[in-house]
């Protein structure tokens, strides 16, 4: 990505695991560490350290106005926060929202003198920038605003915008869960190896190894269908066709995953309220 693009003074409110990965995403991206400042009451020393090492502001008496805020706080501090996201907040700033199941109407109420909101949806994948955002914006951004938005939010990974606030609930079912399903699937599948006498720590490699390859595979081959590199490696009446009648039979892998994502949705929907 490139450097030269003027960026909004940035905050940074909360700065754990995703926030942290949001933060290194900035600079690697070419925000300037100027232009950051992160507010975290409980700094961990990996950023002390990446503090010391970049530059940024850590916590000042006075944080400035921010221009672009990055809110990544636990859902339920919201409101012991609000007082202090306010201080940082006027009405030219725009809101970025990665807080799990606080909508757009949450933040209006306790931040009332802002209107330019997106609520994000990141997944972990973001810690190595290989993660995908699902986003959502409320129209008062302007088009400057939302290529500020767009620019932080690829620091991480890939960028989906949604037509509507509730498709972030689906997002968040797809995308933001999905890496647990990956991982449970090489559980099963190191699972499933042991039930055929392959050692415990042979099948969990293999495994692994398996899901890596194929989610690699699927990367560098983007402009092929993940159908068609599923048939490509089946055989007609060979050993991986047998186990897709299973994986895609009438109580196969499909349905399955349709009602695990529909659960996730249901429940993103019950705790935005």
């Amino acid at each position: 990505m490139s450097a030269p693009l003027s960026v909004p003074p940035l905050l940074i409110y909360g700065c754990g695991k995703m926030g942290g990965a949001m933060l290194k995403g900035a600079l690697a991206g070419g925000w300037p560490a100027s232009r950051i400042t992160v507010v975290e009451p409980h700094p961990a020393a990996e950023l002390l350290t990446l503090q010391r090492e970049a530059g940024f502001a850590l916590n000042p008496a006075e944080p400035a106005l921010a221009g672009l805020m990055l809110i990544s706080i636990k859902p339920q501090m919201l409101d012991t926060a609000a007082e202090g996201l306010s201080r940082c907040l006027d009405a030219q700033s725009v809101v970025v929202s990665i807080m799990a199941g606080k909508s757009i109407t949450d933040m209006e109420r306790r931040l009332p003198q802002v209107t330019r909101f997106v609520r994000a949806m990141p997944n972990t994948p973001a810690a190595i920038g290989r993660g995908i955002t699902g986003a959502y914006a409320t129209e008062a951004l302007s088009e400057t605003d939302r290529a500020a938005v767009t620019r932080l939010l690829e620091t991480t990974g890939r960028l989906e915008w949604v037509a509507s606030e509730a498709l972030i609930d689906a997002v968040t079912a797809v995308s933001g869960s999905g890496p647990a399903y990956v991982f449970h699937m090489v559980e099963a599948l190191a699972k499933a190896g042991e039930t055929l006498g392959l050692e415990p720590g042979m099948a969990a490699r293999l495994a692994r190894a398996t899901i890596e390859g194929a989610g690699e595979l699927l990367f560098q081959e983007a402009e092929t269908s993940p159908a068609q590199l599923r048939q490509n490696v089946t055989s007609p009446g060979g050993t991986t066709a047998a186990a897709l009648e299973v994986l895609m039979g009438e109580n196969g892998l499909t349905p399955l995953m349709t009602r695990a994502v529909a659960a996730a949705e249901a429940r993103a929907r019950a705790l935005a309220g």
